[in-house]
């Protein structure tokens, strides 16, 4: 195995008379079946036979025998193979064995190091009465009202209902961006500054025309860095009401009765949220001690799947923000080297996870993985049943299952850490 890689060779060679066996096995299914003009169908001569079809025969004697030696070969030295492997310098000669030599990865052998008793620093799970107040402000947000503005023209806080169309100010033969019933927050924290400036003011009924420069790190892709000009009707006017602070509001938004109630359930809510989001930094830091402990190389093949998982991540994120990939501006290349050296901590942690899971033969259930397509069939809008067989079709159960298994050595490390809890 090279240096600091994962790639191996090896030549294969097959003797001769078994290649000369499967030969003659081949030629007779040819001869059997093949049509030669002047001979009857199975009653051509072999030597014609194999002179008449000898690329052919030679194409699936290699295609019989090379894969079958190179799998003994890999079970015979217990080499974890990654990939596909690639067949070169192929000799094929008559009354010779027949050779080649195979590249390809594995999974290198590695000593597991201690995964038990480690170190790790855990955050408090605590919650304060800010953060209950901050929670029940956000519920009686949801909760607020919109009324119509008659009396006055737009103002700071307002949220002015629109219809516009954008145009991009050096491409003005593009298609344009048009919307109605969109909702400009006058001064809101995510409202581009030119819509607030321009709208300000401004009464129902009555149309604007301004142009707008978004800065080259604009959260959606499709507008950064261009200047559109626009033209807004505003459709109406409407001020945002909150519900006072009190029992109504705790039985408008919960099931409970009270205020204190719901400041109540809010907190023992807030407290479980907050001790999983601990627990879970503390098994990323855990994971993060074992792959720093162990410096193995890691195959190349399984880095780039991962890379790939990263890139279809980001492209979901973009698609489910209304964005077409193709038309972003985005660097792909970059950022896939860049996300590089991360996929690589992730690929060895998920090694070593697995190698734990074997160690303690930790296994996963049917059951376990069926809660886990339930999971996901909540969040797609799919049957359990339609998306298991889908999962099932495309290999999606098998890496259910390896998750899980990680995610449970994982866990298991976390039980039997030495945990200092701050305060």
């Amino acid at each position: 195995m090279e240096a600091e890689t994962c790639k191996q060779e090896l030549v294969i060679e097959i003797p001769v008379d078994v290649v000369r066996k499967e030969s003659d096995s081949v030629t007779d299914r040819f001869r059997r079946a093949a049509r030669i003009p002047g001979f009857r169908r199975g009653h051509a001569p072999v030597t014609l036979v194999r002179r008449h079809f000898r690329e052919d025969i030679r194409n699936e004697v290699v295609q019989s025998l090379l894969p079958r030696f190179f799998e003994n070969v890999v079970t015979e030295k217990n080499l974890s193979l990654v990939g596909r492997p690639r067949f070169e310098d192929l000799k094929f000669e008559e009354d010779q064995p027949l050779t080649c030599r195979a590249t390809f990865e594995v999974i290198p052998p590695f000593e597991l190091g201690e995964y038990k008793s480690l170190d790790v620093e855990e955050g408090s799970p605590q919650v304060t009465e800010e953060d209950i107040d901050k929670a029940v402000e956000e519920l009686r947000q949801r909760a607020a009202t919109y009324e119509p503005i008659e009396d006055r023209p737009a103002a700071d806080e307002d949220f002015v209902v629109v219809a516009y169309r954008g145009r991009d100010a050096k491409a003005p033969e593009s298609a344009p961006i048009e919307a109605r019933d969109a909702v400009v927050h006058l001064g809101g924290k995510g409202t581009v500054a030119a819509f607030t400036e321009n709208l300000r003011g401004a009464k129902a009924g009555e149309k604007r025309e301004f142009d707008v420069s978004y800065p080259e790190d604009y959260p959606q892709k499709s507008l950064a860095g261009k200047a559109l000009r626009y033209q807004v009707e505003v459709q109406s006017i409407k001020k945002k009401v909150l519900p006072p602070m009190d029992d109504e509001l705790a039985k408008t938004v919960s099931e409970s009765e009270t205020l204190a109630g719901l400041r109540s359930k809010l907190r023992e809510s807030l407290e479980k949220h907050r001790a999983r989001q601990m627990e879970k930094a503390a098994m990323s830091k855990l994971l993060e001690e074992l792959v720093s402990r162990h410096p193995f190389p890691v195959p190349a093949t399984l880095v780039e799947l991962q890379l790939d998982h990263k890139l279809e991540g980001i492209v979901t994120q973009l698609i489910a923000q209304g964005i077409d990939p193709r038309a972003t501006q985005v660097d792909w290349r970059k950022i896939r080297e860049e996300a590089r050296p991360e996929a690589e901590r992730e690929v060895r942690g998920s090694l070593i996870l697995e190698r734990i899971a074997e160690a303690e033969k930790i296994e996963v259930s049917e059951e376990e993985v069926d809660d886990v397509i339930r999971e996901m069939s909540a969040e797609r809008g799919e049957t359990p049943a339609a998306l298991k067989t889908r999962l099932t079709h495309e290999g999606g159960v098998g890496r259910i299952q390896s998750s899980r298994r990680n995610q449970k050595a994982l866990e298991l490390i976390y039980r039997n850490a030495k945990i200092t809890r701050k305060s």
